[in-house]
């Protein structure tokens, strides 16, 4: 026994331009998404890289102070700014480091968009012939 198929052309198409429709709009939800993450990544890194850059600004400061006491005077008060010194450079690695690092998993492609929308070309190719 043979079904036929009651509804014409028109539906059809009408039915795959909604859907088209739909997975577009669906694509730009999925990248506006995509992309709030990563600029949400790449904020925290830079924050990251700003607080190293401001730490460097001080080990490069109390470097300074440090040979200024060391020159001025040979007393025991310029290995106490030398130490802190070098404990603010051990600072400024850890940030620089950290932030780098974060840095490097921040994608600026949205991968799953481009590969969703790749995906539903396909779909829409196979629905069309």
């Amino acid at each position: 026994m043979a079904v036929e198929n009651s509804r014409s052309i028109a539906d059809v198409l009408q039915d795959i331009l909604a859907n088209v429709q739909t997975i577009i709009r669906s694509e730009v939800r999925l990248a506006k998404t995509e992309i709030t993450e990563e600029a949400t990544k790449a904020a925290r890194a830079a924050g990251m890289m700003a607080g190293g850059a401001v730490a460097a600004l001080f080990t490069v400061w109390l470097l300074l102070l440090t040979i200024v006491f060391a020159l001025a005077t040979v007393i025991p008060i310029w290995g106490a700014a030398l130490l802190v010194c070098v404990l603010m450079a051990v600072v400024t690695a850890v940030l620089l480091f950290n932030g780098k690092k974060r840095f490097s998993t921040v994608h600026a492609t949205p991968e799953k968009t481009i590969e969703s929308v790749k995906e539903n070309v396909e779909w829409v190719k196979s629905q069309t012939k």
